[in-house]
């Protein structure tokens, strides 16, 4: 990727850092007054690059926001041993995905850390947007203002994306968009309500996007924040706004949702409010869609495989924004989430194994139509193992909460990652940029305000775009199938308003399982809680249909890879009639015409036991132990799998704050919700 950080201000110097902030020695000059920085073009810009520096940090962009706060969901789960209660509260990241809130607020300090250096980019983005402000180089006339417009949209907007996040994930925050004080005097603020902090992004945003250019214009690329990611994310920003979210207290004219908590309610803005700001993100949804700037990469698999290869799409700009990550560096994706290599390999070096942490749901899975292809991009229902000095897909037996996410996968990654796995005998910085937002977003939230405002079918009263919602919705479902025809018929037949919300809801599951994108849709739908419990009971309805076992075979020509299309996910093969248990399954695959046939355990429920030979017989017979395939998943996920959401308090998605950060709040913080 080309390098988009050139040098970061850090103390008494600069540090310079490049490809993709790969971080290099610090370099002179040693001191820089703060007035004359932002009376440079030069200084100005280095001191914008360490607003986007501090995205990389393992506790921003590199793993917290992206990662362990953005599941639990009713298709994504943070990984946890159904078999081991105690994980679903211990002091991790597994707590956090389980709504067991109280088991971290106290003692895991990477919610402080996130807090902290979160705020540290806000202030640095503040010092930014201060300085340009008063620069004589953005006055009007100035042959430098353009230049330096930029330069303060962009601190705009990611100022506004990172105060975004911490609202979703905390709540009601300290509002403070200025430069701590020489004196001290605001560097102790109190919590602001969520509403009047959006309404300043917003405002920000629509500033911001006057100020920007496009991807592809001046140099931009989208590792920059751009004219359209500014666009979306105050379309996002405004729909959260319009959206169901639980409150430290009850707001007077706002509704509250069915079953809410007696003590913290959730509530959204009334009628009247929300249309108000759906027709303010249709603005900018608009803005985006009728410049052509962005467009979906015609083929879901090459969308993922540039991502994985760390290249940025040039032709498409299918993704708006992309926090820049460096090899070697920083980045999670791909290791924390992805494809799980177990345990070490030869040719992917001795680290080159990776955790997985989060998975995919068996009821997700079977939700796709057999025929779209995001299903095998996305979910993995294998791991990979080196075998004799080969890398081999293993399917999982029966491991309907251990799908993997299939979008991030090292056989994807090029030869510059590998080079640098194999060299270090440790973990590394995986390098992979993390995809805040991409276009098929903007079309989605179109289609969703368009059919909320106006219909399915109506115009667009702003023009600028003949796209209706139904159109929207087309272009993001057809991509998905190779039989386009019948993907626009499905779309063509669905009825306007609540069943084209319906559909606008599973289509942004099959678009962005893994993303961190479907936890906080279900939260403004006040949809959180309803789906977690459609998911378990689905899983539940599930056993009693899925097949117990689950054929495939290896490819013809390589042993070690699957053979996708013979997977009989549906139904067993035409050679199988009835089976009852793993004897059934071996005397079907004896008598097949075709001896390739392999099988592993399925999620259909099917009683346990052991082949053995009949002592008088001599023939092998099947001996059940009592237990049923799926006992302990199903009381699992009863009794532990997101419970936290409404153990203490209903409807509890938002974190605690850490003990470090209420401590050193000097008394104007509090934990709130019952934490």
């Amino acid at each position: 990727m080309k390098s988009i950080i050139k040098y970061i201000i850090g103390g008494m110097g600069l540090l310079s850092i490049t490809s993709c902030s790969d971080f290099l020695d610090q370099s002179s000059p040693s001191e820089i007054k703060g007035d004359m920085v932002f009376n440079s073009l030069t200084f100005t810009e280095q001191s914008l690059n360490k607003v986007y520096a501090g995205l990389t940090l393992d506790h921003t962009y590199g793993a917290r926001i992206p990662l362990n706060f953005g599941f639990n969901t009713d298709i994504e789960l943070v990984d946890a041993d159904v078999n081991k209660p105690a994980s679903f509260t211990e002091s991790s990241e597994r707590a956090l995905g389980n709504y067991n809130g109280e088991s971290i607020s106290g003692s895991w300090s990477k919610l402080d850390d996130n807090w902290k250096n979160c705020f540290a980019i806000i202030e640095d983005a503040n010092l930014v947007v201060e300085g340009i402000r008063s620069s004589e180089l953005f006055q009007e006339g100035n042959p430098a203002r353009n230049k330096m417009a930029n330069f303060l949209g962009e601190a705009l907007t990611i100022r506004a994306m990172v105060y975004f996040d911490l609202v979703k994930n905390y709540g009601d925050l300290p509002m403070k968009f200025e430069t701590t004080k020489v004196d001290g005097s605001n560097l102790y603020v109190a919590k602001s309500d969520r509403d009047d902090i959006m309404e300043q992004l917003l405002s920000d945003l629509e500033e911001a996007a006057n100020y920007l250019p496009w991807a592809g214009e001046s140099g931009y690329t989208t590792e920059h924040a751009t004219a359209g990611f500014a666009h979306g994310l105050f379309a996002r920003i405004a729909l959260a706004k319009a959206g169901y979210s639980i409150r430290e207290s009850s707001k007077p004219g706002y509704e509250t949702l069915a079953g809410s908590d007696g003590t913290y309610p959730t509530q959204r803005p009334g009628e009247a409010e929300r249309k108000l700001l759906y027709e303010r993100a249709l603005k900018h949804l608009t803005a985006v869609i009728g410049s052509g700037v962005h467009k979906l990469n015609p083929s879901y698999a090459d969308q993922w495989f540039q991502v994985n290869q760390r290249k940025l799409d040039n032709t498409y700009k299918e993704n708006l924004y992309e926090v820049a990550h460096g090899l070697n560096k920083s980045g999670e994706m791909g290791y924390t989430i992805g494809v799980r290599i177990s345990g070490v390999s030869s040719y992917y070096g001795a680290k080159g194994n990776s955790s997985g942490k989060v998975k995919l749901t068996a009821p997700f899975f079977w939700s796709f139509d057999h025929s779209d292809l995001r299903r095998d991009i996305t979910c993995a229902t294998y791991e990979l193992k080196e075998e004799n000095g080969h890398i081999k897909e293993n399917m999982q037996k029966n491991a309907p909460f251990g799908i993997y996410v299939a979008k991030w996968d090292i056989r994807k990654m090029n030869d510059e990652w590998l080079n640098a796995v194999r060299a270090s005998d440790a973990k590394i910085g995986y390098g992979i940029n993390w995809i805040a937002m991409r276009y098929s977003d903007i079309l989605l939230m179109y289609a969703e305000v368009m059919n909320e405002l106006y219909g399915a079918d109506a115009a667009n009263p702003l023009g600028g775009t003949a796209m209706t919602a139904r159109t929207a919705l087309t272009e993001v479902h057809s991509r998905a199938f190779d039989n386009k025809a019948n993907a626009q018929a499905y779309v063509a037949a669905i009825s306007s308003g609540d069943d084209f919300f319906n559909a606008i809801v599973d289509e942004r599951a099959w678009e962005f399982a893994g993303e961190c994108v479907r936890k906080y849709d279900l939260i403004r739908w006040g949809l959180l809680s309803k789906k977690i419990d459609q998911f378990k009971e689905d899983y539940r309805q599930l056993t009693t249909i899925a097949p117990k076992y689950i054929f495939y075979k290896m490819k013809a020509d390589d042993e070690y890879s699957i053979d996708m299309s013979s997977i009989c996910w549906y139904e067993y093969p035409s050679f199988v009639s009835e089976i009852n248990n793993e004897l059934d399954v071996k005397n079907a695959i004896k008598n097949a015409a075709d001896p390739n046939w392999k099988y592993v355990p399925g999620w259909g429920t099917f009683p346990n036991g052991k082949i053995e030979k009949d002592a008088t017989t001599k023939q092998e017979v099947f001996k059940e132990d009592g237990s049923t395939s799926n006992d302990s998943n199903l009381s699992g996920l009863t009794d532990y799998v997101s419970t936290g959401l409404n153990k203490t308090v209903k409807n509890r998605h938002l974190i605690p704050l850490g003990s470090k950060t209420i401590s050193e709040s000097n008394g104007t913080l509090a934990n709130s919700y019952g934490f």
